[in-house]
């Protein structure tokens, strides 16, 4: 991609991502992820009404009168975005590949981020770790990492969540808000993640495209596995063949979805083509209302 186009696209998904970072997610962002806890902000007289526990009693003796101490959250926070870049997130039907729609959803959480004062990191990955941008704040770094996003390309096709998320208990030692931006075509990551999660906040994101579920009927059509290169024939006219495709997505997608019930992880499903606002309130309110 030339020079001027990346800076054109980027400049597009920062319209539209921040705007609405600053006007719809903003608020729920900021209740969904709280701070890690409270830290101590300044000393104020006593007034009626106040918890006698946070009298300051040093200073209380100093002046005479009684003055307590006043806490304030701890907002600070670092999130990383895991984002995967195989071969599979190349595949759109819907007037949007699953790639393009990985990035405005990272934007969006990398500018609501930072409009709350966290630090956002990516993690690109494949069936290894291609590129890692440790955490920073601000406006610029979020354009770089949106940049890196559009721009990227892997040297692998194939998938493991399993090792990016072994890389991220190895790099970010402090608890981090991790985003996992996937279709999830991955193997034996289940145990990884119920391993990290005691130590992160792990919230998925899974990426699906209609015709992975519902194939037309075309009569004969060559598919091929854009992580394994393999090519098969199918033929769609048939109803057996059009339900067996569709059972067996369900059947995946529903074990994936019962594995981050069972295990207490949030889970985000968005398709390509269509509309990702309400899907995105209702899991900022499902996690404000936990807290």
């Amino acid at each position: 991609m030339k020079t001027s186009e990346l800076l054109n696209k980027v400049r597009q998904i920062e319209i539209k991502t921040k705007g609405l970072s600053n006007h719809i997610f903003a608020g729920e962002y900021h209740t969904a992820f709280k701070g890690t806890g409270m830290a101590f902000s300044e000393v104020r007289e006593y007034v009626n009404g106040d918890d006698l526990r946070t009298i300051d009693w040093n200073v209380t003796a100093r002046y005479n009168s009684p003055f307590v101490k006043v806490f304030e959250e701890e907002r600070e926070m670092t999130v990383i975005l895991l984002i995967d870049v195989s071969a599979s997130t190349n595949f759109g039907t819907n007037f949007q590949f699953k790639r393009d729609l990985c990035t405005e959803i990272a934007a969006i959480f990398a500018f609501s981020a930072i409009k709350n004062n966290d630090k956002v990191g990516v993690i690109l990955f494949s069936n290894e770790v291609e590129k890692y941008i440790p955490p920073q704040k601000g406006k610029k770094h979020i354009l770089r990492l949106i940049q890196e996003i559009i721009n990227f390309q892997p040297k692998n096709k194939k998938t493991n969540i399993e090792s990016a998320l072994e890389y991220l208990n190895m790099v970010i030692k402090k608890r981090s808000i991790s985003f996992i931006i996937s279709d999830f075509i991955s193997a034996n990551y289940q145990k990884s993640i119920k391993i990290i999660k005691k130590r992160h906040d792990i919230i998925g994101i899974k990426l699906n495209d209609k015709s992975e579920k519902y194939l037309p009927n075309i009569g004969i059509i060559p598919l091929q596995n854009s992580e394994t290169g393999e090519k098969y024939f199918l033929d769609s006219s048939n109803k057996k063949v059009r339900e067996k495709f569709l059972n067996e997505k369900i059947f995946n997608d529903q074990k994936i979805k019962i594995f981050f019930q069972q295990n207490g992880i949030d889970l985000i499903e968005l398709n390509t083509g269509e509309e990702y606002i309400k899907p995105l309130m209702n899991f900022f309110k499902k996690r404000g209302s936990k807290k």
